[in-house]
This record gives structure tokens, sequence and C-alpha cells, in this order.
């Protein structure tokens, strides 16, 4: 994805790996969705609903969404001097720094992740993505040596941050800098999502960047369909039909974002315990969870993970999960068990 203030990180739900399949036009005389659009977040989004029983005026809707969408951004975005994430990342050490319950409940969902994934996501990964050249300003492609990756690997580690529940406040004992672009998408999603909720707009599908919701029935009576985008395919081909509901998901690739040095190929997709980019034939991971942030950090730490890891990860979370490795042989194609009911056509 695009991060929350327009960074490339080193996951990939900036990519379009999920392929919406809009409905243009009614059919068999039913009513076909409403349509609305806008740019936030540094990308665009996408919100398909039916009308609700009590009318809402389209206007209302778009100031909603967009209202909802700006809050993340004021609280997550680290483009904006004056967002809360960008006034930690310029604090002291050692310091308390009190924050919102919504930044400190994403904050929270990011520890655990990493915590589940053994260290393979890590909100703090950010001076590793600079050093790698898929910053924000993606200049000229330098291999970074060894010392200097060493260098930096001390201010990496989301375990090293002390919070204080109580009060919502959070510490950092060396200069450490958070970034939430693995997961701020999936939130936004899910803010929006529960506003819509609540002006009971209850069959819709939204997406923001690529991180999709769905709640109810689409205007076919039936599961929003949606399908995964085939790796490397200049037409968008598609590699499985899902058909979900009251679910949010999100997908990460490692192979849109890399460049080529010396025949090798390096993928945006760092690994926060090393350093370096990931080396393994793992190229798309889709999970599918009631959350869209939770949906968006787990696409990215199993995609760091590679195949087997991931897949053990997957299991052993109870994670809905679709999985694309590269090999000899092409393109294979696994999932867990708890992917299999959101399948339109059995793999």
């Amino acid at each position: 994805m695009t991060s929350a203030d327009n960074r490339p990180s080193h996951s990939t739900e900036w990519l379009f790996c999920i392929v919406l399949v809009l409905v243009l036009s009614a059919c068999g005389g039913q009513r076909g969705p409403l349509q609305l659009a806008g740019n936030a977040m540094g990308t665009s989004w996408h919100l398909s609903y039916m009308a609700p029983a009590v009318a809402v005026d389209r206007s209302l809707v778009q100031a909603g969404v967009e209202a909802q969408l700006e809050q993340v951004e004021q609280s997550m975005s680290t483009y904006r001097d004056d967002s809360e994430i960008s006034r930690f990342n310029r604090a002291p050490v050692d310091t308390w720094f009190t924050v919102s319950g919504e930044f400190y409940s994403v904050l929270s969902a990011a520890l655990a992740v990493g915590r589940d994934s053994a260290g393979a996501y890590d909100v703090t990964v950010a001076p590793l993505v600079d050093l790698w050249g898929f910053g924000p300003s993606m200049g000229e492609a330098v291999l970074p040596g060894g010392e200097a990756i060493k260098a930096l690997l001390p201010l990496v580690g989301q375990q090293q941050l002390r919070l204080d529940g109580e009060a919502l406040r959070i510490r950092k004992p060396v200069a450490l800098t958070l970034d939430f672009s693995s997961l701020a998408k999936g939130f936004a999603v899910d803010q929006v999502a529960n506003w819509l909720l609540s002006q009971g707009i209850d069959r819709f599908l939204l997406e923001v960047g690529g991180e999709m919701r769905m709640s109810g029935l689409s205007h076919r009576g039936d599961p929003w369909h949606v399908a995964v985008e085939q790796p490397d395919s200049a037409t968008r081909d598609v590699a499985a039909a899902l058909s979900v509901t009251d679910r949010a998901v999100a997908t990460s690739g490692s192979y849109r974002n890399y460049f080529e040095m010396d025949g090798r190929r390096y993928s945006h997709s760092i690994d926060p315990r090393t350093g370096r980019p990931v080396i393994h034939d793992l190229v798309s991971v889709t999970v599918i969870h009631n959350s869209a942030m939770m949906a968006d950090a787990w696409a990215t730490a199993l995609i760091v993970l590679g195949a087997d890891q991931a897949m053990a990860v997957a299991r052993e979370q109870g994670l809905a999960v679709y999985f694309m490795r590269r090999n000899e042989m092409g393109l294979q194609h696994s999932h867990t068990t708890e992917f299999v009911p959101f399948l339109a056509v059995e793999q």
C-alpha cells in the first residue's frame, strides 16, 4: 500500500494486488450500488454502497468518509509536522509522550503482531527502509555497506518502546522513530467502516489504497466479489476469485517495488531483524480478517517471514491467508484452512 503519508514501506499494502470486481451497472432489474471516490492519505479511496432505508445524502456520506480519513492523517502521517506520530518522532529520548486513544490502540496492535511474528514485523523499521532507498525520496539505488546497516540496527526494535496504558503515554529509550505505514490505512478503513455503520449504511465495499472492507450483501443479494491479482501480470489476470462479506482483505507482495543491481533483485520488503531485503520465493500474501488494520499488518509480517515460516505462523494464529510463491515450477498457490470459505471457486 501507499503509506498513511504516501511513504513506500517494507510492506506492500500499497500494491493493488487485490482487484475490485466493480459492478458498473445493475442486472436483472436490480438497482446497483451508489459510488463515491476521492483522494486522501496519499492515495485514492472508493466506496460502493447500497442506500440505507433512511436516506442519507450522498454529499454527507462523502464528507463523513473524508472527515474520518483526515482524522487518521492528523494522527498518523509522518508527512505532517504537527501529527502525533511526527511529534513523537521528534520528542526527546526518555520522556513520556501522551497520545490519543486511537494512536495507542494502533501501536498496541503493531506490537502484538511484532511479537507474534517473532520480530518480522516492526513499526520502527523506517531508518532501514530509507537506507535501502525505499523511503519517500526514492533516490538512486545504492547498496548500503554492512557497517551502515549495523549502525542503524540499535535504532530499530519496537520492543524497546515503553507503554503506559492507564495514562495513554509512550516513551523511547533510544532515538526510535515510528512509521504506521503498514497498518494506518487498514485502521482508516476500519474507522470509516464503523462510521458508515453508525449512519445506517450496512451494505458496502470500501477500499482505501488497496485495503478493503465489506459489509452486508451486494446489490445482487450475495457476498461482495473481489479477486487476488496474479503477480507480474500486465493484464491483471485473476489468481483467485473471492466471495467476502463482513470481513476485511489486504494483500502484500514483493514483485513490484524493487531494484536490480549486478543481476540481483532487491525487494523493498526489509526484514527488521537483519536490516536487509528479504530473499525468498514468497511473492504475494492475502489476508482476510475481521479488522482491516490487522489484515494490513499481518500481510506485511507474513511476506517478510517467507513461505514456510509464514504458513506456520498463519496456522498458529488461526489466520485466513492465501499464498503465492515462485519457484522453478512457476507460481505455486496455497492457503490456510481458514481461507477456504472465502474462495468463490475451490482452488
